[in-house]
């Protein structure tokens, strides 16, 4: 069977419940491989949930999908304050990036109570800008940026990424509707080792199959390279789908 779309592959996935530091409940999902050793853990920082976003937007839904088969990687999604999605709805309201803080601590908190592997934080848009202004408050291995607006992390918080020696890599779509490949090498450069990726024809929302396997394919080249090329077709099991 081909892998696309909503194709679910086989993993152990459970309900988890994230708790802040401001009292908070956060609702999220884990998904773990199936069996065998976990090589890293992604921990997903989903887009704007005022314009919709949720831990069920597609890249991340398709990453907790098929990434813990494909590349023995564990995925953690979760409502950030105030989002709702069919898992349920976090508690708190949406507060621009600010008290989203406590978010981003509470899912390092729970990855380190795990015992979860060579954690990476993966942002995608909103996202992107809660993992430039806290993730290097954490021990993380690095970040990855999905289509980043650069609208609410200051250039200051950019900037303090260059004395970070963790690996920086930004996935910044051809025709993007915030930032676009040559602004953001510009916006970049002052992270002298950030690594900007320009994917020709893609937009902020990666829509289409052709895009989904760009982007999960550059997420596993940064956290586990052993595990490439990914596969476009599963001859196993299925999941139930999501």
């Amino acid at each position: 069977m081909e892998i696309r779309g909503a194709v679910t592959l086989p993993a152990r996935r459970e309900d988890i419940e994230l708790r802040t530091a401001d009292g908070l409940t956060l609702v999220g999902e884990l998904a773990l491989p199936e069996s065998g050793r976990i090589s890293a853990t992604l921990v997903t920082l989903h887009p704007l949930p005022t314009a919709g976003g949720f831990m069920d937007s597609h890249i991340l839904r398709k990453a907790a999908a098929r990434l813990p088969a494909l590349a023995d990687l564990a995925v953690l999604r979760f409502n950030t304050r105030g989002t709702s999605s069919p898992r349920g709805t976090s508690e708190g309201a949406f507060d621009g990036g600010e008290a989203e803080r406590w978010d981003v601590a509470a899912a390092m908190d729970f990855v380190r109570e795990r015992g979860l592997p060579r954690p990476w934080i993966v942002g995608w848009s909103f996202g992107t800008e809660l993992a430039l202004k806290y993730a290097a408050e954490h021990d993380v291995e690095g970040i990855i940026l999905l289509s980043p607006p650069l609208h609410r992390a200051t250039p200051a918080e950019v900037a303090a990424w260059a004395e970070d020696p963790r690996p920086v890599i930004v996935l910044v779509p051809e025709f993007d509707d915030y930032l676009r490949p040559e602004e953001a090498r510009e916006r970049f450069a002052v992270i002298p080792d950030a690594t900007v990726i320009g994917v020709d024809g893609a937009k902020h929302l990666w829509v289409g199959e052709t895009y989904t396997r760009v982007v999960l394919t550059e997420i596993v080249a940064a956290v586990n390279p052993d595990a490439l090329p990914l596969p476009v077709e599963w001859h196993g099991s299925l999941a139930a789908t999501q």
